[in-house]
């Protein structure tokens, strides 16, 4: 596998992740919790983002 192909993987990883918070987030009960979820999940989208335009990942 190519490095190229490892980061688009992972990208779409971070994607289904962020994804995934998105949706608990929406579930989330206590406001805080919410805040917390969306956050995470904005934080991975931009990860995602940043692999896809190939300029790395950022350590979290």
């Amino acid at each position: 596998m190519s490095v190229a192909d490892e980061f688009g993987a992972r990208a779409r990883q971070m994607s289904q992740k962020a994804e995934e918070l998105e949706q608990a987030a929406e579930r989330a009960a206590d406001p805080e919790e919410r805040r917390r979820l969306k956050e995470k999940a904005r934080h991975l989208q931009e990860q995602s983002r940043m692999a896809t335009e190939g300029r790395g990942i950022d350590p979290m």
